[in-house]
């Protein structure tokens, strides 16, 4: 509990102590008045103050000004004790409030901790603590066991288990060694580590994390623009309702001109809007911190309230549904050797970061000579062009083949085939497989207990691997052999079919897949630890590379939207029944502290259920599986 809120329950328990001492005190007149004014001033003055400032300010119609009035007016109509237990009940619902709101900030601040505070460099043989914005790229630094990983960079020299909890959700460190990379916001848990900085702090994973997180609030869901919109009519037409109810009702009807003026007074108690203006954006506030304890970072209310609304669900396949880490399993080669094939195609590739690139490198098992390679061009969704040793070496799919003219052969074993040709002759083919993720399954099936309707795979591999991949775990529709443009295509395709209503996710590793999240009404990106590309073009962050994060997000969001929508219809239900009830005279000021103090402390305590989120939001993995071979 803070410091602001101690002091606001010690006001609560002096004010209750002196109610009930006024209440029991034998005194009459103006001695009684001073009793209750004693506690109504200890727990009321700051609502009386903001209330007056407000007004001042051109801002009259807000909570402040409607409990002013209210209270004011029960003590000018003789009823000292409502007042003050009404101003008593008030100040308890903002002390709920304000604790609700304490609680669903501290996930974001936990995850504002990541934020490091100094980074070590050495002179003269010494560690000299420096600002992380002083470190220019190139700098080395040193990190001892138990420091946070202050800049992005590639380790030198020392090996470690690093934490990456703080951003994924994980509890399991990951081990690295010299040449691996390593993002600002992790915790060294045990060696000591030098490593080559490669981003400034401003363009660093964990600047990226802490401006995504401190700017989500700007963007508001529907539900939070339509409360906004409604207090801002609503406040003031009860004002002038209950003006009117004081009024019309003795000069038109005849009657007692006390019993309107407290029924009107009774009136603007009920009608405060606190239980829709705080619970509602409270609500999304807890969504998005629970999600962000899973390694779930959400960049607006908004995209939380789609992702609640997503039917369908469309994945890439490299990276995101499989590993990426491509291996060569069969080579079949055509007039020449397989240690000739391999070689040409390691060389061809040898300037590709590309994962099947680097599966060839690696398959080849000697040092590159690069110095054997020119005129390298790379062509987008078909292969590379290079010059090895002077002859013209192609090395891609199919369509590549074809283009160039090259009568291939098919392969009938599973996975990813390149093929090779040499001066436009046709060499023979490798085959690459990529592992499905162990959770892959597992995350399509509960996406599907969610009521996502359809699940769509896009890949760029070949028809048979897309479909292998799609029965093995679940996906109803696959379209394969794309282009990057096609899988733009596809996706507006798939919109066009969505309801009114529904939304499409579209789900990448963040790298190559920037047209497409730009496109689908949610942008998911997964494996964003370190992926610029991921952070700055999806509008959802899965940290890791677990797709059972999607469905513990969209199970999330669902959550945080039924309970947004038990909100809204609760408080407005109450304020109306109670309105109705206290413009007939049928609701004493009791009650009326009753609809507005306790329907706001409900409406909280069922917005914090939003931030609760455990480990059985996040399905459990299913058992390893590998794609199934046949032979060729």
């Amino acid at each position: 509990m803070s410091k602001k809120q101690k002091k606001t329950l010690v006001r609560i328990l002096i004010s209750a102590v002196l109610l009930v001492v006024a209440a029991l005190a034998p005194v009459d007149g103006i001695f009684k008045l001073i009793l209750f004014l004693i506690p109504y001033a200890i727990i009321g003055w700051d609502v009386l103050w903001k209330a007056i400032r407000n007004i001042a300010h051109g801002q009259i119609f807000d909570e402040n000004f409607l409990m002013a009035i209210a209270t004011v007016g029960a003590f000018v109509v003789g009823e000292y004790p409502e007042g003050v237990a009404v101003m008593l009940f008030y100040q308890v619902g903002e002390l709920f409030q304000s604790y609700a709101v304490g609680r669903s900030r501290q996930s974001i601040t936990a995850l504002m901790d990541i934020r490091p505070d100094y980074a070590n460099i050495e002179q003269d043989g010494k560690l000299v603590q420096v600002d992380p914005e002083d470190v220019a790229v190139g700098d080395t630094i040193v990190i001892k066991a138990g420091e946070k990983i202050p800049l992005d960079g590639v380790v030198l020299e020392g090996s470690s288990a690093v934490d990456t909890a703080a951003l994924t959700g994980e509890s399991l460190p990951r081990d690295v060694v010299p040449g691996d990379d390593v993002v600002s916001g992790c915790i060294n848990q045990s060696g000591l580590l030098k490593v080559r900085v490669t981003k400034v702090f401003g363009e660093s994973t964990v600047a990226k994390i802490l401006d995504l997180v401190e700017n989500s609030s700007s963007k508001k869901a529907r539900a939070e623009s339509f409360i906004t919109r409604f207090a801002r009519y609503y406040t003031p037409v009860v004002v002038i309702g209950a003006v009117l109810l004081a009024v019309l009702p003795p000069l038109f009807f005849g009657g007692d001109w006390s019993d309107w003026l407290q029924r009107a007074l009774i009136f603007l108690v009920i009608s405060c809007p606190c239980a829709l203006v705080i619970s509602v954006p409270l609500s999304f506030f807890g969504g998005i911190g629970g999600a962000s304890k899973q390694g779930i970072l959400v960049k607006g209310s908004n995209y939380l309230e789609a992702l609640a609304k997503t039917e369908v669900v469309v994945f890439d396949k490299t990276g995101t549904l499989t590993k990426g880490t491509f291996k060569v399993t069969a080579v079949h080669p055509d007039q020449i050797n397989e240690e000739n094939l391999l070689e040409l195609a390691a060389l061809a590739e040898s300037y590709s970061e590309h994962p099947i690139s680097r599966s060839l490198r690696e398959a080849y098992r000697q040092p590159v000579d690069t110095s054997r390679v020119s005129e390298v061009e790379e062509i987008s969704g078909h292969g590379v062009r290079a010059k090895v040793d002077g002859r013209e070496v192609y090395a891609g799919n199919s369509k590549w083949m074809d283009q160039i003219g090259a009568k291939w052969h098919n392969c009938h074993r599973t996975g990813t085939v390149v093929h090779v040709a040499v001066d436009g002759t046709y060499a023979g083919h490798i085959v690459i497989s990529d592992e499905v993720k162990p959770d892959a399954a597992s995350a399509v099936a509960a996406l599907k207990r969610e009521g996502v309707k359809k699940t769509v795979m896009l890949t760029g591999d070949r028809k048979a691997v897309g479909e292998a991949v799609a029965r093995e775990i679940g996906i109803d529709e696959v379209h394969a052999e794309l282009l990057p443009g096609d899988k733009v295509h596809q996706v507006e395709r798939l919109l066009d079919g969505t309801s009114e209503k529904g939304k499409l996710a579209f789900v990448g590793d963040g790298i190559n897949d920037a047209p497409v999240l730009s496109r689908a009404d949610i942008g998911i990106a997964m494996g964003g630890l370190g992926s610029d590309a991921a952070i700055e073009a999806a509008d959802i962050v899965l940290m890791d590379d677990k797709p059972s994060k999607l469905a513990a997000a969209v199970r999330i969001s669902r959550k945080t939207l039924r309970i947004v929508r038990q909100n809204i219809v609760f408080a407005l239900g109450i304020k109306l029944l109670f309105l109705a009830l206290g413009a007939f005279g049928l609701a004493n000021m009791w009650e009326a502290v009753f609809a507005d103090v306790g329907v706001s402390v409900l409406a909280i305590l069922n917005a914090s259920r939003a931030l609760r989120t455990s480990s059985q939001d996040v399905p459990a993995p299913d058992m390893p599986v590998s794609m199934q071979k046949s032979n060729a």
